[in-house]
């Protein structure tokens, strides 16, 4: 089971999203928050695997969470949830550690889509966002490729080849099966990278990774 925590101070928006999720028996709402503050509460007890979060809430915002998330539960992935699809959020989403991000409009299949990426550890973007991340980065890619080769550079072969599988947004599972070695290799292949990247998730890792042209 997939234990998460769904964090909206919406009631309405929170029962909408526990019955889409329900229609996959893999998943387990364990807590629901109103606000941030209580979402980083919960998570301390709960434990739980995905924290689904909305932006914009009462006494600590999605994104503060994200942030306090990552400290005091860092075992769990987060996912901003949100109707914002605006550059400003995604950026600062990815920049505090979101491992997600979701649009509410979008198709219920891409949330039990993202949440199975992100709990297996991959990075999930919906495809509206990845657009405009794409997007930007194609404009910027020239002038940053240079500087992402110079801080690949300092990866081993082994470590560039799973950077440009990570990039290509291959979970650890599945990189194990393509290069033939074990799920926990992986893991310590992944925290390797970030550490010499200095990047604090995987989808700074695979920006990085695409604009160095490990991935097209």
């Amino acid at each position: 089971m997939i234990r998460i925590l769904l964090a909206d101070d919406e009631a309405m928006i929170r029962a909408g999203v526990r019955a889409i999720l329900a229609s996959d028996p893999s998943l387990e709402v364990v807590a629901e928050a109103a606000d941030g503050r209580q979402a980083v509460d919960l998570a301390i007890g709960h434990r739980p695997d995905v924290v689904l979060l909305d932006i914009r809430m009462p006494r600590l915002d999605g994104l503060a969470a994200a942030a306090e998330l990552r400290k005091v539960a860092p075992g769990a992935a987060v996912v901003m949830l949100t109707t914002f699809g605006e550059d400003d959020y995604i950026a600062k989403a990815l920049d505090v550690g979101a491992a997600g991000f979701l649009l509410k409009a979008g198709d219920p299949r891409e949330l039990i889509a993202g949440i199975h990426a992100v709990a297996e550890g991959a990075a999930y973007l919906s495809p509206k966002v990845a657009q405009r991340v794409i997007t930007q980065l194609s404009g910027g890619r020239m002038a940053k490729g240079a500087a992402a080769r110079e801080r690949v550079e300092s990866l081993t072969d082994r470590e560039r080849e799973v950077l440009a599988l990570l990039g290509a947004g291959l979970s650890n599972a599945e990189i194990a099966r393509r290069l033939h070695i074990v799920e926990g290799t992986v893991k310590a292949y992944v925290s390797a990278i970030l550490t010499r990247l200095d990047v604090r998730n995987r989808v700074q890792a695979a920006i990085i990774a695409y604009e160095a042209g490990l991935v097209a």
